[in-house]
């Protein structure tokens, strides 16, 4: 009997122990995967919102994203000029139907912008996805080490 309590804790503790990490969420027919930020140090203005959005259904857009972890949260994309890459805010971030799109270091990314306190590896914070057709969802951004998603694996080398 206490090998069988045993082998369900243990179960459970894996079933939970992945929910936690997979993190996913669902606006209409828009998947949202493991939103995540990186740790920022004191007095730095702005930080970084990645994501995994899979498209199952018709063509739709994410248009803004609210968060009071700053003063505003803005959508951008990472382009070459030249020799340099430049950062630059877009209007919205097209999710074309039954395509993935991933908010990652280097390309389209959420910035969250005059941060109020700085991000701590292993916190999370809310936020609100706006999308023109699934309309809006809240999701929880963790915390990853200040590197993560250097590896081209996504946060802390997962991958999404």
């Amino acid at each position: 009997m206490r090998i069988r309590t045993l082998t369900l804790s243990l179960l459970f503790s894996l079933l939970a122990a992945g929910q936690a990490l997979a993190h996913g969420y669902t606006a209409g027919a828009i998947q949202i995967g493991h939103p995540w930020s990186r740790a920022t140090v004191t007095g730095q203005p702005a930080g970084g919102g990645f994501m995994k959005l899979t498209n199952t259904g018709a063509d739709d857009k994410l248009i803004a994203i609210r968060a009071d972890v700053s003063a505003t949260a803005e959508l951008h994309t990472m382009q070459m000029d030249g020799d340099i890459m430049r950062m630059r805010q877009v209007d919205g971030i097209a999710l074309p139907a039954g395509q993935t799109v991933e908010l990652k270091p280097g390309g389209y990314h959420i910035m969250f912008m005059r941060l109020k306190a700085p991000l701590k590896e292993g916190a999370s914070f809310p936020a609100t996805l706006v999308f023109e057709k699934a309309g809006e969802v809240k999701v929880d951004f963790r915390v990853e080490a200040a590197g993560a998603g250097t590896t081209g694996h996504g946060a802390g080398g997962h991958h999404h």
